[in-house]
């Protein structure tokens, strides 16, 4: 005779059609769901004036930009979250099924905020890492100029490259030099 479960099981797949019916947006990790919080203006237009970089940058290429409300799909770490911008050139992530949810970025950019940062630096990173295709990976504080960016090496270590106020951030993953002040534009400090 089976046992009755204590604690229900709420997988990847029952987590995305969960996730649809929502107001509010939810990662998950391992069988656990977040709620996600709301960020500072600081934030927001941090966020904003990446992904326009990007978008400009990328336009009539193959790749693609995303913001926030785009769910990213780690497979190998049975986890979804929703980066603030990603960069995805995989042809796999236009199909029809990768509607909802992309798997294979190149780039991801995460705008750090006091209730994140720890997270973002340590065991989102961590989980990141399991991307085949992630060459890079921006933090951007938004309390100061000032960005970390980690690249994969060709043996595959990703090694930090910081930038501060009057940097460029050179993105190798897409060929763009992002003037590091430009990310701050209409940010007061």
């Amino acid at each position: 005779m089976a046992l009755p479960k204590i604690k229900p099981e709420f997988d990847v797949d029952a987590y995305m059609a969960w996730e649809e019916t929502q107001p509010e947006r939810h990662e998950y990790l391992g069988g656990e769901v977040f709620a996600m919080s709301g960020g500072t203006d600081a934030h927001y237009t941090i966020l904003g004036n990446a992904y326009a970089a990007l978008r400009t940058a990328l336009a009539g290429k193959p790749c693609r930009a995303f913001v926030s409300g785009m769910k990213l799909r780690i497979e190998q770490a049975d986890a979804v979250f929703y980066p603030d911008v990603f960069v995805t050139c995989d042809a796999r992530d236009r199909q029809p099924e990768a509607s909802l949810a992309k798997q294979w970025p190149s780039l991801i950019v995460e705008v750090l905020s006091d209730s994140t940062a720890a997270f973002d630096r340590g065991r989102k990173f961590e989980l990141y890492q399991q991307i085949d295709t992630l060459q890079e990976y921006l933090l951007i504080e938004q309390d100061r100029k000032h960005a970390d960016l980690f690249r994969k090496n060709r043996e595959g270590f990703w090694v930090l490259h910081p930038a501060g106020e009057g940097d460029v951030v050179r993105l190798e993953s897409v060929g763009l030099d992002l003037a590091l002040d430009g990310l701050y534009e209409d940010v007061e400090l």
